[in-house]
């Protein structure tokens, strides 16, 4: 073989690899097992991705709470242990309280991303953990209250929680222990079901998606109306990791991070309620809280969790400062 030649087959054999270990390359864990259609919705993004960004940028999946417990996740990424989570904001909540703002918001992220309210809550993100908030995905699903026993009420017509013992994580906290006066067992979502099978609980709240995938349904006899909260699920990603992202590969993970959060707020927003009508031809009975008690269920709702947010966000350095932006860029008033 000549030397042009041989130098020719050199050049492309190096151009060749250089492409190679061009790919950018993530990796990722979720904080639900895949049984879960909120896993089911991130795995069909990370599908997406991995499609638009072949040559470029790939999405590795380790697991979920098997790999790295649910409440580890946020700070596995903060530490650089995996690249990216699809989490609930909740899980970091001391870290970033305006995160909040998801959970008292009464619309979704088509609604949020439009209006700025994503964007600034991915600089609060950058500011306050070191993380890139990615997008805020399966959207405007909003929270009801479930029991095994017919609930009842006070004499005003309120829910009256005695003789519930209510199972609660950090997204329910403020509502059910400032306005209900509950004192909630706090258990991780993968240890409901036998709690409610061993009556260890009795109630629970849970959003109006997933139910069923859970097997919960088994247990649970009622549904308390109205519902309340939105659901705050996203995905974050390590700051470093982020910055390290060629421009094109960040370009794509944020192109179908968008299309994801507004397809999947669309897509759920239909199955919401027909999971609600399924499970109730299954015999669930509605158990409705009629009036000025169910107007203040409501409201309770969303504004103990806007002053836990305030509360929350005074003993940071930074304040108050964005807390009425991020009402009204979260809430359709």
């Amino acid at each position: 073989m000549n030397k042009p030649l041989i130098a020719s087959l050199g050049l492309a054999t190096l151009m060749a690899s250089g492409h190679a270990l061009a790919v950018d390359r993530i990796t990722a864990v979720h904080a639900f097992p895949p049984s879960l259609i909120y896993t089911q919705s991130f795995l069909e993004f990370v599908d997406k991705v991995n499609e638009r960004g072949e040559g470029v940028v790939q999405i590795d999946v380790r697991g979920g709470p098997e790999v790295i417990g649910l409440s580890e996740q946020p700070d596995a990424v903060r530490n650089g242990v995996v690249d990216m989570a699809y989490t609930a904001a909740s899980f970091y909540a001391g870290t970033v309280p305006e995160r909040d703002a998801l959970v008292a918001s009464n619309t979704n992220a088509i609604h949020a991303r439009e209006n700025g309210g994503i964007d600034l809550l991915n600089q609060i993100h950058q500011d306050k953990m070191g993380v890139y908030y990615l997008g805020w995905f399966d959207s405007g699903v909003s929270y009801n209250l479930y029991t095994i026993d017919e609930p009842s009420l006070d004499e005003e017509g309120n829910l009256s929680v005695s003789g519930l013992t209510l199972r609660s994580n950090p997204v329910y906290d403020a509502f059910f222990q400032d306005y209900l006066g509950a004192q909630p067992i706090s258990l991780p979502t993968t240890d409901v079901y036998s709690a409610l099978e061993r009556n260890v609980v009795n109630a629970t709240g849970w959003t109006q998606i997933g139910l069923k995938d859970l097997n919960w349904d088994r247990f649970l006899n009622y549904r308390i109306d109205p519902a309340f909260f939105s659901t705050d699920m996203g995905v974050i990603v390590n700051q470093e990791s982020w910055n390290g992202l060629s421009e094109e590969a960040q370009q794509i993970l944020q192109e179908v991070a968008i299309e994801h959060e507004h397809a999947s707020a669309e897509r759920f927003e239909v199955l919401a309620e027909e999971q609600q009508a399924e499970l109730e031809s299954d015999g669930m009975q509605v158990f409705r809280l009629e009036g000025e008690a169910g107007k203040r269920y409501s409201e309770a709702a969303r504004e103990a969790t806007w002053e836990r947010m305030r509360s929350q966000m005074e003993r940071h350095p930074t304040g108050l400062e964005h807390y009425e932006e991020l009402i009204e860029k979260f809430n359709d008033l």
